[in-house]
């Protein structure tokens, strides 16, 4: 049996708690486990669960004194290396709600809200719709377990006492922020375009015949239209779902340091 000094009792315990710091942060904001609907107690016990499993195959931590200034400074590493990961993934869930928002502000629905379950905030009937479809898709294709396959594998490409996530890393994980506003676009772009088409009809009607109320009758038949374009092109979703889902899943190898 080992002599259990306060070294061997440190290095037992960083194995443990630098992963479990990074699996944990992972798992606070990624999506499908991070939702609120899932409880606290589930998270914590799936990062302890998959900290058991993944300890005994790291290489050995660094030993440092659990109170001192250079281990806390080492699980801050870790947290914001899990919480980077899980908000490149979350981005890729936020593509859509931002599309589905600027369809239906395009289609007046955007009065029709109501409060996302999985987010705690308040989103369009078109957003939550969205949400709902890629959620279930994401789970259907396993994009969970994708998920936790790269996280595990950030382990060995950027190990426990591996240098501070750098200046790139961070620009990095900025930078997505115009990949969401961009993927976004291009996803409402055909209902927009559409309904754009579909309101400037609707002005050329009332310069043609002033006696028609526009408020009226343009309201109702722009959500008429727009919930049959929005119909009619959801034979693209999978598509798109899958070309998103590689960027995401790039840019979370990307993050994990993976070549």
């Amino acid at each position: 049996m080992p002599e259990l000094t306060l070294p061997v009792l440190s290095q037992w315990l960083g194995a443990w708690l630098y992963p479990l710091a990074r699996i944990g942060g992972f798992l606070i904001v990624a999506p499908v486990f991070g939702m609120q609907l899932v409880p606290a107690r589930i998270r914590a016990g799936l990062a302890i669960l998959a900290c058991a499993l993944l300890a005994p195959l790291l290489p050995p931590p660094p030993a440092l004194d659990p109170l001192s200034l250079e281990a806390g400074l080492l699980i801050s590493s870790q947290v914001l290396i899990g919480l980077g990961m899980g908000f490149a993934m979350q981005l890729f869930f936020q593509v859509f709600v931002f599309g589905a928002q600027l369809m239906a502000m395009q289609m007046s629905l955007g009065f029709a809200s109501m409060v996302d379950p999985a987010n705690g905030v308040s989103v369009t009937v078109l957003a939550q719709y969205f949400v709902v479809l890629l959620t279930l898709v994401f789970l259907a294709t396993n994009g969970h377990l994708a998920m936790l396959e790269v996280l595990l594998e950030s382990f060995r490409f950027v190990p426990v006492g591996a240098a501070l996530p750098s200046a790139q890393w961070s620009w990095t994980l900025a930078a997505a922020a115009s990949w969401l506003f961009l993927s976004g676009l291009l996803l409402a772009l055909p209902v927009v375009t559409a309904l754009l088409i579909v309101n400037l009809a609707f002005g050329v009607m009332t310069r043609a015949a002033p006696q028609l109320n526009v408020f009226s009758l343009g309201f109702p038949m722009s959500m008429l239209f727009g919930l049959f374009i929005v119909w009619a092109s959801s034979a693209s979703f999978l598509p798109s779902f899958d070309t998103l889902a590689r960027e995401a899943f790039a840019l979370l190898r990307l993050l994990a340091g993976a070549p």
